[in-house]
This record gives structure tokens, sequence and C-alpha cells, in this order.
């Protein structure tokens, strides 16, 4: 029997996703499902609703207002950010399985929820458009647990043998139950409808050059992710990091500080994150702990060269100045490189990158995204009676109400004087359109006060959406559409949405 078929046998036990788990899924697979619909599903649970709230108010994600709402979180975080913190809250507490009397659930899911943090952190570092990455690293050794539920005694066997002869894990239990763990969790996930973009790089985690080259991205940020969470959670050994750091030179470019401040991130953002799910960190440190307890070992082991020793120590504590001051020079410059200095939104360099980005994913993967751009109406008119300070305030104004209004996931861009826009990922045209409604109804109910005098404003918004099916995606296309749209806007008697479809 394949080992395929064993899977699908009663030997292996694949349990069913918890019954909110279903709906969270079933609701963000539907083509017209709204901010409203996922917040509906999420608040039929009382203490889900408390922990996404209490997630999403978190340091974690660092918002600049508090949230009150599971809706409202969805308009800022995204349906993706709110959907991983659900299935994972979900799934780490809900998800049961036989044969658990000798399985450390604590350490696995302490490793499943590193690697969840890693990997998204891995994502953007390296600018992947990963969604799902977050549930994918999350679930990625879920076949373990199964494996471990259906035949715990055998699967001892596995860790043993794995401890003794030091070999891959698959092999082990390919020899001893003729399939492995990628197999069944991919599998498991498949059974539960999942997309391909979460099983398929599960399948392949620890054969990476076998994945099909439209899931390697993702099955590459996984291994780098699960390196970093055994390096945390095990024996810190210094070969994980070494793996990273060449992984991600070779296939990505990225070394240096960038590399080190993603290592020490992923430690602190996990310690955040344990916090949240109630799990005890362990032994998990940040990276600059455990390296000053090292230095400290060291000091002691040679204590008799006291003088070296603070020479060194005096040299190396130099040598970290300069380079914190290097990394705030670098991060400042890099901060005006890329936003606009009076409302802090990004610049039209930022607007050309991130569009060439969506652009590729769009086109790589079928993916509906919406560009929307507005400007101010009559502001000149503003300048002129008020004083450019004036108008300045009123630029400063309108992009905090938007940036309360835009998600995480949102691109938000000056483009120059009072033109704006928003690139929206994962938006199709209707739901752009109630954003952009939104934004507009709010600017309108803005009171701004200046010196004794409470000045209005209003903006005209156009908008446009790229449809996978039409393959004339252009980014030059779909900046004229936007602009025509708002052109549309502006003749029709401005303070008003127009839509312009590719």
């Amino acid at each position: 029997m394949s080992p395929i078929k064993k899977i699908l046998s009663d030997k292996i036990r694949l349990p069913s996703p918890p019954a909110i788990a279903i709906k969270i899924l079933e609701t963000v697979r539907k083509d017209d499902f709204s901010f409203k619909d996922l917040a509906g599903v999420i608040q039929s649970d009382p203490a889900l609703t408390a922990r996404v709230l209490k997630t999403a108010n978190s340091p974690y994600y660092n918002l600049s207002s508090k949230v009150t709402s599971i809706e409202k979180s969805v308009a800022i975080l995204g349906t993706h950010a709110v959907k991983n913190i659900a299935l994972s809250f979900v799934i780490c507490s809900e998800f049961h399985c036989d044969g658990y009397e000798t399985f450390d659930a604590t350490t696995f899911w302490r490793h499943a929820l590193s690697s969840a943090v890693a990997a998204e952190l891995t994502a953007t570092l390296v600018g992947a458009p990963c969604n799902d990455i977050f549930i994918t690293a999350l679930l990625h050794n879920i076949g373990i647990m199964v494996m471990h539920g259906s035949r715990p005694q055998d699967y001892q066997q596995v860790f043993k043998y794995k401890e003794e002869r030091q070999r891959p894990l698959p092999e082990i239990e390919r020899e001893i139950f003729g399939f492995d763990h990628q197999e069944v969790g991919a599998k498991l996930l498949k059974s539960w409808l999942l997309p391909k973009e979460i099983y398929e790089p599960i399948r392949h985690h620890h054969l990476e050059s076998t994945v099909p080259e439209k899931y390697r991205v993702t099955t590459t940020i996984v291994c780098i992710a699960k390196d970093l969470s055994s390096f945390y959670n095990g024996s810190q050994d210094v070969d994980k990091i070494r793996q990273v750091k060449r992984i991600l030179d070779t296939k990505f470019g990225i070394k240096g500080s960038a590399v080190d401040a993603l290592i020490e991130s992923v430690a602190n953002k996990t310690l955040e994150l344990f916090s949240m799910f109630e799990i005890a960190p362990g032994a998990l440190r940040p990276f600059s702990q455990i390296l000053q307890e090292a230095n400290k070992g060291l000091s002691e082991l040679y204590d008799s060269c006291e003088l070296q020793i603070i020479e060194l120590k005096q040299a190396k504590e130099k040598l970290e100045r300069q380079a914190t001051e290097l990394n705030e020079v670098n991060r400042k410059l890099r901060e005006l490189a890329s936003r606009d200095g009076l409302t802090g939104a990004m610049n039209y360099r930022m607007f050309q990158e991130v569009m060439d980005l969506e652009i590729a994913r769009a086109k790589r993967y079928g993916r509906v995204f919406s560009l929307l751009s507005f400007d101010v109406d009559n502001l000149k008119t503003i300048n002129d009676e008020h004083g450019h300070p004036a108008g300045d305030l009123v630029l400063v104004k309108i992009c905090m109400a938007a940036g309360k209004i835009i998600r995480a996931s949102d691109t938000f861009v000056r483009c120059g004087g009072d033109e704006f826009a928003i690139i929206m990922p994962e938006t199709n045209n209707d739901r752009a359109m109630i954003v952009a409604e939104h934004l507009r109804q709010c600017v309108e109910e803005l009171e701004i006060q200046v010196d004794n005098e409470i000045i209005k404003v209003k903006i005209s918004i156009g908008l446009t959406s790229y449809d996978p099916s039409n393959e004339a995606l252009d980014k030059k296309l779909m900046i004229n559409m936007s602009d025509k749209a708002l052109l549309q806007a502006k003749k029709s008697g401005k303070n008003r949405t127009k839509s312009f479809g590719m």
C-alpha cells in the first residue's frame, strides 16, 4: 500500500477542524464576503472575540488607536491578519487527537507559534507576498501531532531514533510508518479545504528542492522560520543561525544588520505572542541576551585575564555604540527616502515600487487589487484665504483620517501637492468603493481649526481595480484609469467617488 493510501486508511485518523474554523474558512473563501461577514462569525464565539481584540490591541501590531470592535479590527488589520489570529487561537486551543499522554503539546505549540512569527517577519523582510504564511508556518508540523496521536508508541520510537542516529526526521518516519509528517499534514489541511498555497509548502518543507516553482518562495521562508524556531526553542544550535543567514544571502541577497535585526525580532515578537496565547516561554530569550550570557561565561572562564577582558569589553562597547549610531543614521535615511516629510505618508518613489510589486503578484497569483486616487477640493482657495500653513494642516488632518480607515496591508501615498493614492491588495472594486466612500465621508466631517476659524474640507476620489481575467494589465494603464475616474468625480461636482473599470 502506498504512503498516500496509508494516510487515507484508518491507521491514521485525520481530525476535523473545529466548527468555528470551518465557518471562518467558508466565509473568507466567498468572493463577495465583507468585513462584517467575517466579524459576525468571530463574534459568535465570545472567547474568540476577546482574544482577537486583545491581540489587535497588543504591542504585536502596535496600532495608533485602540480597537474596540471585531469589524474595526478587520478594517484596520485586514482580513488575512484577523483570519490568521482567529484560526491560530481556535486551532491551538481546540485541536485534539488521542494519544497525547506522552506528547509535549506545550513544546509543540511553542515551536509552531515561534515558526509562524519568524515566517511572517521573514516574508516582510524579503518582500514576499505570502498572505497565508503565518498559518502555513503555524501548521507545518501538524502531521507530527496527528501521527503521534494515532500511534504514540511508534512515534516515540521516531523521537528516540532521531536522537540516537542523528538522521532527518522524515527519513525515520518513512522507515517506521511508510510516510512522513509532511504528507500527513498536507493531506489533513487539504481535507479541511485549505488552499494549496498553505498545504503544498507544508508537503515539501523538509524537501525544498522538490517543491513546485509556484510555492518555492513560501517553502523557503517556512524552512528559515523552522530553523529560527528550532534555535530558540531547542539547544541553541548555532548551525541553525548560520543556515538562516546563508539562505537569506544566497536566495534573497539579504545579509548583515537586516538579518541580525530579524533574528532578534523573532524572539521579541514571539514572547509577545506567547503572552497572548498564555503559553510559558520556556527557555526562549532574545538573541542579544544569549550573547550576553555567553560573554559573561567567557569572562568567568578567563578571569585571570582581567585587563584584556576589560579592554575587549570596552572595544566591543565602542563598536556596539558605533553600530547603533550607524543603524540609526541608516534608519533615518531610509525613512527620509520613503516617506513624505509633511504628512508621513509614503512618497511617490515608494508608490511606484509597491505598484510594481502588486502588479507582479496579481499576474502571478491571479489576485485582485484596487488603486484609489484622491485630491482636495479647492485647496488653492484655502491657501489663498488662510495661508499655506493652514493648507498644510488640512493635508495632515486628511492623512490622519485616512490612516484610521485603511488596513495595515494597504499603502497610503502622497503623490505630490494635494494628490494622494491608496493601493489596496486583495480588494475588489465593490469593497474599494465602500472604503472610498467611508474616507470621503470622514474627511467631509472634519472640522479643522485655524486660529479662531473652523475650516471644512472635501475630497474627490477616483478608483479602478484589476480584474485577473484582463490580460492587458499594466501599471501605467491602472494609474491612468484611476486618474480618469478622479477627473470624472471633479467634473460631476466634486466631493464624490467615481470608478473606472479596467
